[in-house]
């Protein structure tokens, strides 16, 4: 993730990208926060991004296609890794009479390495004494009075996250403070929808890849667009069961599917505003369903099912040393085959493993 770390240092990309400012009021307060950052001329030294890259097997043409990336709160490192073990560990008792190889389910270490990206982010900050602090929703609680060297979002996505002026204020304080953040504000901008309709436009990987790799990434781009392609848009219109409507927003629920997605452009359409920047399209990926056993709040439903994938990545650099750099481990995520949206916990989908054959 060199080339994306690298993207979040250079604004250039995001000052054209970001006209969306003038119609997403949450968008425009992160970007608020970074344009604060570039007047007093704050430098983030130390760069630390945990991040989740999310894909579904196009049943079409057998290829992955990138779904989105994560830049902030990228969850479930935890629970993945637990609920690969104990995939594995019923395997290893019943695997015999089901004709199944425990050792086809691939081990997986991203807890494991996030807690190391962490600990090298904390060590490279070079305060023996500070701390890691994690920034959570308001149903957990944290404890103050020490020295922060390491700070970590599993909240800060979404709107629901900022409901006063008190925690834009802290976010800014963060993001002033020497403390290393993870996500700074500018790694979490460069993960936005937006931003990944732009690298899918011609010439602008370019700008940090060689050619090979530019063509290996486009491999797994699904079809991204702006809602200024007119073309397009009259295409979604008309077959808006071929697309997929995104705001930008994170956390499962939000993204706009069927004769909503027609309506919604239709409306815009019509009445000629800029609200149609704070949108992108996105090519909807069919995936091959199977039948699949899924258990959620210990009830267990037979149903066809497809699944999507998530490869963790971690990335640290001080200044112009890169530190780590390293893919650390998977999440599957499956969910019945009729569900539009796939987030655990919004209610949509269930943790699962790989199984390799």
């Amino acid at each position: 993730m060199h080339w994306f770390g690298a993207l979040s240092m250079d604004w250039s990309l995001g000052i054209e990208t970001f006209r969306t400012k003038k119609v997403d009021a949450f968008t425009c307060r992160l970007l608020d926060i970074h344009s604060k950052m570039m007047e007093i001329k704050k430098e983030e030294v130390i760069r630390l991004g945990l991040h989740r890259s999310d894909y579904m097997l196009d049943s079409e043409t057998d290829l992955l296609l990138q779904i989105e990336l994560n830049t902030i709160s990228s969850s479930f490192a935890g629970l993945g890794c637990l609920v690969s073990e104990l995939h594995r560990y019923l395997l290893e008792q019943h695997g015999k009479d089901l004709g199944l190889n425990p050792k086809s389910v691939p081990r997986n270490t991203a807890v494991l390495q996030f807690a190391e990206a962490l600990a090298k982010a904390w060590n490279e900050y070079g305060n023996n004494r500070a701390v890691v602090m994690f920034v959570v929703q308001h149903e957990e609680r944290n404890i103050a009075g020490q020295a922060i060297a390491v700070v970590y979002f599993r909240a800060g996505y979404s709107p629901n996250d900022y409901p006063s002026e008190s925690e834009w204020h802290a976010r800014l304080m963060m993001e002033q403070s020497t403390a290393i953040k993870c996500p700074s504000i500018s790694y979490h901008l460069v993960g936005t929808k937006k931003i990944q309709q732009e690298l899918a436009k011609p010439s602008v990987l370019e700008r940090f890849l060689e050619a090979d790799e530019v063509a290996k990434l486009r491999k797994c781009f699904a079809g991204l667009w702006s809602l200024d392609d007119a073309e397009v848009t009259k295409w979604a219109i008309e077959r808006p069961e071929l697309f997929v409507l995104k705001p930008q927003r994170e956390g499962g629920g939000n993204n706009i599917y069927g004769d909503d997605v027609k309506e919604l452009l239709l409306r815009m359409k019509w009445e000629k505003n800029e609200e149609q920047a704070a949108y992108i399209l996105m090519q909807r990926i069919f995936p091959t369903a199977s039948v699949s056993y899924l258990v959620r709040e210990g009830i267990c439903h037979k149903n066809h099912a497809v699944s999507e994938l998530g490869i963790y990545g971690a990335y640290l650099r001080s200044k112009d040393k890169v530190i780590m750099n390293d893919q650390c481990g998977y999440l599957v995520r499956t969910k019945h085959s009729s569900s539009n949206e796939g987030g655990v916990a919004a209610g949509f989908a269930v943790l699962d493993s790989i199984y390799l054959t």
